[in-house]
């Protein structure tokens, strides 16, 4: 047996393992590190989150980026150069990271890296006959596992798709093995650039768990926000509280398909993005609506989709619990806006249950990668969305 392949098998005996988890979400705010020890796996996952940290992306790094972010049209030199590039950027991060931790890198089993999305293409929003649902991440895994000298597992979403899903959300398997609760129905609302939400069942039952995008989370906001007043974001929702909604254009930006469309769906910036709201500015004859008032009326729309989308699946009678997390839920009036239409429906933070908000999303790559190496499959039903699998492409330092 190769040494590698022994060194892997070893590891799925371990009883605990080491793996730091790596996300870069939409927003390009920067690089999530999160190194967990993980115990167990599948409904028996035990997780001690040790070390968190995000590495902001300096200006550059991501106008580099955004010169093929969710674009139809690219220069493919650039996301050529790019995939090599991020993934040697995102190991050099780790390295710096274990060594102001102060720990060495033998002490770390994998690296379970999300990559960065730079486009996604379901098969209802390219609506091309003949043609797959696609989604592709960058940050070449090799080049990670190369440069840390730890086993990596990345490109998790592309199982996922292959299995019949549309390669998101992937937050339902780790929302499921971490945060299920005998009694208590909830619901794990993440609220990204794009926002989505999990079911999980008071019953534990794993066909009964569900997941979809419900529109946008943060990512108009964030765009608008650096568009008129260069900043990354509506630090406290402090600009849409000074705006006023406007009910003409929120209709209108709601009048699109997307919201129409049946569960379970996914979505992106790539449907999300400048034009739809300028579109919409247009079609309401708006052209001298204050910037403000956008802000105002982006975040609304956020909040009014997320809470459409959630009360659509829940029944009357039974109680849930909301748990958020992600850059929305550090956004008050977005919030706000969503407690008030959820009504008796109590909205908390993730950060009750044990787990960061903002380190959720790498806690739960993982947890996936974690259930690449020891987990045994779970089945989650004959429904879309949630093929139960084991993710992740892995990669050797040599």
């Amino acid at each position: 047996m190769k040494e590698h392949i022994k060194k892997l098998h070893e590891i799925a005996f371990q009883k605990s393992r080491r793996i730091i988890g790596l996300m870069s979400g939409t927003s390009l705010d920067g690089l999530d590190i999160a190194l967990c020890k993980i115990e167990g796996s599948g409904l028996e996952t035990v997780l001690e989150l040790e070390r968190f940290t995000t590495i902001p992306y300096t200006e550059p790094f991501r106008d580099e980026i955004r010169k093929i972010f969710a674009k139809r049209e690219i220069d493919f030199q650039q996301l050529c150069l790019l995939n090599p590039f991020i993934g040697t950027t995102h190991g050099e991060m780790v390295l710096n990271c274990l060594k102001d931790w102060n720990i060495p890198g033998a002490d770390i089993d994998l690296i379970a890296s999300h990559g960065q999305t730079v486009f996604h293409a379901p098969k209802k929003q390219h609506k091309l006959a003949g043609f797959p649902d696609a989604t592709l991440q960058i940050g070449d895994g090799d080049h990670i596992a190369v440069k840390t000298n730890i086993i990596t597992i990345s490109d998790f979403r592309q199982k996922h798709i292959a299995a019949g899903g549309e390669g998101a959300p992937l937050a339902v398997y780790g929302d499921y093995y971490l945060f299920s609760k005998n009694g208590e129905n909830r619901i794990l609302l993440n609220m990204g650039g794009i926002a989505n939400f999990t079911f999980l069942p008071a019953t534990l039952d794993a066909t009964t768990v569900f997941t979809t995008d419900t529109g946008p989370g943060n990512t108009l906001i964030d765009a608008y926000t650096r568009r008129f007043y260069h900043k990354p974001f509506d630090e406290n929702g402090q600009i849409a509280s000074t705006g006023k909604v406007n009910d003409a254009l929120l209709e209108t930006l709601k009048s699109l398909a997307f919201f129409r469309q049946s569960f379970t769906k996914t979505t992106g910036p790539e449907v999300f993005n400048f034009d739809y709201v300028e579109t919409a500015i247009q079609k309401s004859k708006l052209p001298s609506l204050s910037r403000q008032d956008i802000i105002a009326t982006l975040t609304r729309l956020s909040a009014d989709t997320i809470s459409d989308a959630i009360k659509s699946v829940i029944h009357s009678g039974e109680s849930y619990t909301v748990y958020a997390s992600g850059g929305g839920a550090h956004n008050p009036v977005l919030m706000d806006a969503i407690r008030e239409q959820l009504g008796s429906c109590p909205v908390k933070l993730i950060d009750e249950l044990g787990v960061s908000g903002d380190a959720k999303e790498a806690v739960l790559f993982a947890v996936l990668a974690n259930e690449t190496v020891a987990g045994n499959q779970t089945h989650f039903g004959e429904k879309e969305g949630v093929p139960g699998i084991s993710m992740g492409k892995i990669s050797f330092p040599q």
